[in-house]
């Protein structure tokens, strides 16, 4: 079947586009070509277009801004949805209602604008917010759970709206991980003063300057209970430690970084290092990025 053929022809006013490049649209730089991605311009189109996917056994995957994920290589004779087209972005009261195609940057900013706080800790993080409410993001002191009140998704073709404790929140991790839809959040958010707001954003984007620069994932591993997956990491040895073009960061030892890496590469770089410190720790390591499609 040409995917992107029948895409074109069964949704004509579908945003769509055909060999899509994971390599350009991730942070890590990495992964093949995937048949089609397509944009759906609303919770119902999306939730139209992943009944079509489904009956017609067409795979496809999810990807927002391109972070803690990892393409595979070669080709993918399947559908990336995006969602960078349910931009809605509203406030009513503590909710701030956000598409999930909405970016962090932006939802920071509409938040600043109307002296709106508790979104600060989100400042420079790489992220949409569909991606962010699927993956938990976050910092030490506070994760997109401490703000979700309620998530608007699509589940096996249906819309849905899910309640915070039905989201299955846990470090780095929910249900829609399982291949559920996120299509728009509510968040809680307080009033406050455009100095607290500025003083908090400005700790955040201090902390992440002093993180590894270059293409990455992001962290690369989940700290386990009352340790750092970097500590760990540093402490066997691994710091530098290369596989091809993937290596691991000097600076930070939870960072893998590509210099013109394959997807292959990074994938046995990561292996090599939960290996190593699960041989010499006895700790086991949960990657922290999502492998895709």
């Amino acid at each position: 079947m040409d995917i992107f053929a029948f895409l074109k022809n069964r949704f004509p006013k579908l945003y769509a586009e055909q060999n899509f490049s994971f390599a350009r649209h991730t942070t890590i730089g990495t992964g093949g070509v995937a048949a089609a991605a397509v944009c759906p311009a609303s919770t119902e189109q999306t939730a139209e277009l992943l009944a079509v996917l489904r009956r017609e056994k067409i795979p496809y995957c999810f990807l927002g801004a391109g972070a803690n994920v990892l393409p595979s290589d070669g080709r993918f004779e399947g559908v990336v949805v995006r969602f960078s087209r349910l931009d809605g972005l509203y406030a009513d009261g503590n909710l701030i209602y956000a598409g999930s195609g909405v970016t962090g940057g932006e939802l920071c900013r509409f938040a600043r604008s109307r002296l709106l706080g508790g979104l600060e800790f989100l400042t420079g993080i790489p992220m949409t917010v569909g991606g962010a409410a699927a993956m938990n993001a976050g910092v030490r002191e506070k994760h997109f759970c401490d703000i979700v009140r309620r998530v608007v998704a699509v589940e096996e073709g249906k819309v849905r709206t899910f309640s915070l404790s039905e989201c299955g929140y846990g470090e780095k991790d929910s249900v829609f991980l399982g291949g559920i839809a996120v299509t728009g959040v509510y968040l809680e958010v307080r009033e406050s003063f455009a100095e607290q707001i500025e003083r908090e954003c400005c700790y955040f984007r201090t902390r992440r300057a002093a993180l590894p620069k270059g293409r990455s994932m992001g962290c690369a591993f989940v700290n386990p209970p009352g340790d750092s997956a970097g500590r760990l990491i540093e402490q066997c040895g691994l710091k530098g430690a290369r596989s091809g073009g993937a290596y691991i960061s000097e600076v930070h030892a939870n960072f893998i970084l590509s210099d013109g890496a394959s997807s292959q590469e990074v994938s046995r770089l990561s292996q090599t290092v939960a290996r190593t410190v699960r041989e010499k720790t006895g700790i086991s390591l949960r990657e922290e990025f999502r492998r895709i499609p």
